[in-house]
């Protein structure tokens, strides 16, 4: 992007560049003097959009103190419809490797590490007891109902709703519903609404390997998913496709000490909560590679009959 293009930009920054790792487009790197803001960019229609980020971070930031950052805010502007400008979030930029970066270039001692040190993020998270499941509506994190078909009670229904949108055959859609039916059977009755991020997977965090190996979390990133959900959602998020043994076992060790739960009932509650994210990430096959890697994932679990069962990655 020139400086002539950036000048005239809506946003007003002279030199910014989307962010890597994200496919929505709507997060910018923004740099001047020397300084560095992180942008988040939203439609001029969601004018409380840019507040209720805001409200989110600062929710986190409280949950996660002492665990791991969160990006402090800058500034916010409301968008405005009637002229076309953006809303803007502006958060500070925060040192660190992202995860997904990371990852696959540690041994088994930085694996367990970089997981034991997840596992505090989901555990905190988790912790944090919201009033009832929803999505955060406005500055004050109001909670409203999801709209259909995300507010479905069952995963069945959910199932089933999204079905024609997947790309089964029907025999697989057979199968599909009686993978949802399995998963409502292991979530059993709700256990209650907790905060939760919606998007964390090693992507959406930083991490720092010190000189003795040891692995920190550095920052917890990209918040716009965050909602009051269900016990298991990010916890299934981190470890759907990362599944090397030291790490998903040291996630699965930090998070049952923390919560006092078994690890074999951690897991398998986790996959059937994720069995919603990857059905509804598989929907949108075809716009990004995760997407794309969830729908084969969702067809890997409907043919074995098996929440646990992955894909080969890309």
């Amino acid at each position: 992007m020139s400086d002539a293009q950036d000048a005239h930009s809506p946003t007003g920054f002279a030199d910014m560049r989307p962010l890597p790792g994200g496919w929505s487009g709507r997060t910018f790197l923004a740099e001047a003097g020397g300084e560095r803001t992180v942008v988040r960019v939203h439609e001029p229609e969601d004018r409380d959009g840019p507040t209720r980020e805001a409200a989110v971070l600062a929710l986190a930031a409280a949950a996660l103190e002492g665990c791991a950052p969160v990006p402090g805010v800058v500034e916010v502007r409301e968008g405005d419809p009637a002229s076309g400008a953006p809303g803007l979030l502006l958060t500070e930029h925060l040192p660190g490797e992202r995860g997904d970066l990371l990852l696959p270039r540690l041994d088994e001692q930085g694996l367990s590490s970089a997981g034991a040190a997840l596992g505090e993020v989901v555990a905190r998270l988790a912790g944090t007891v919201q009033p009832r499941p929803g999505r955060f509506v406005g500055a004050a994190l109001e909670i409203a109902e999801w709209e259909p078909p995300r507010d479905a009670e069952l995963v069945v229904e959910l199932g089933a709703a999204l079905a024609p949108r997947l790309g089964l055959e029907a025999g697989e859609v057979r199968e599909l519903v009686a993978l949802c039916r399995h998963a409502d059977d292991v979530l059993g009755e709700p256990l209650g609404a907790v905060l939760v991020h919606g998007d964390l997977n090693p992507k959406n965090v930083l991490l720092e390997q010190g000189p003795d190996g040891a692995v920190r979390v550095s920052g917890v990133l990209d918040w716009e998913f965050a909602h009051a959900g269900t016990v298991g959602a990010d916890l299934g998020n981190l470890v759907r496709f990362d599944r090397a043994p030291a790490y998903v076992d040291a996630v699965l060790g930090t998070v049952a000490q923390r919560r006092g739960v078994d690890e074999p009932t951690l897991l398998e509650r986790a996959r059937a909560v994720d069995l919603v994210a990857v059905m509804e990430l598989a929907t949108r096959r075809g716009t990004n590679p995760v997407a794309e890697r969830a729908h084969r994932q969702l067809v890997a679990m409907v043919r074995a009959g098996d929440l646990h069962a992955t894909a080969d990655a890309p």
